[in-house]
């Protein structure tokens, strides 16, 4: 007869490739909105990056994009697109293991050190959007700074 370990090892198999799929799709989606902005931010520079104009670009860019992509491309996201190249200008410096969801939570985070916490600690404890968006929103960066033990402030944040 066969092993009775066969069928959940390859359950296993599907679930890894699956998963590693959908994490590769949303990283080079990712990339993809880095690209459009940077795109866009190359196209200012031409224009003098007066406000006026980048206005009118990104809503120009949303009113094309828009009607054959869908939402994803209203004036809000492109200019979120603009802002994420601007926030994050090098390419390498765009994780694979955070999606647009943190991305999006990050770029609200005004001060590049609290950014960098935040990516590392996503980083290395593998927090899901809804993990680093109570850690951001609990104030854990502020709580460290002002603690005298910063390993059990980190440890109760887990």
């Amino acid at each position: 007869m066969f092993n009775k370990s066969l069928i959940p090892e390859i359950k296993e198999i599907i679930h890894h490739s699956r998963d590693k799929a959908i994490r590769m799709v949303d990283h080079e989606r990712t990339l993809m909105y880095w690209r459009i902005g940077q795109r866009i931010f190359e196209e200012e520079q031409e224009g003098k990056a007066r406000a006026e104009y980048g206005k009118y670009l990104t809503q120009f860019i949303a009113e094309q994009l828009e009607p054959e992509y869908g939402s994803g491309f209203s004036r809000r996201q492109i200019e979120l697109f603009r802002q994420f190249y601007r926030t994050f200008p090098i390419a390498n410096t765009v994780y694979s293991q955070l999606t647009w969801s943190q991305y999006k939570l990050l770029l609200r985070i005004d001060n590049q050190d609290k950014r960098s916490f935040y990516i590392a600690e996503a980083l290395k404890n593998v927090w899901t959007v809804r993990q680093l968006e109570r850690q951001i929103y609990s104030n854990l960066w502020e709580r460290l700074l002002m603690s005298n033990d910063k390993e059990t402030v980190l440890a109760l944040s887990l």
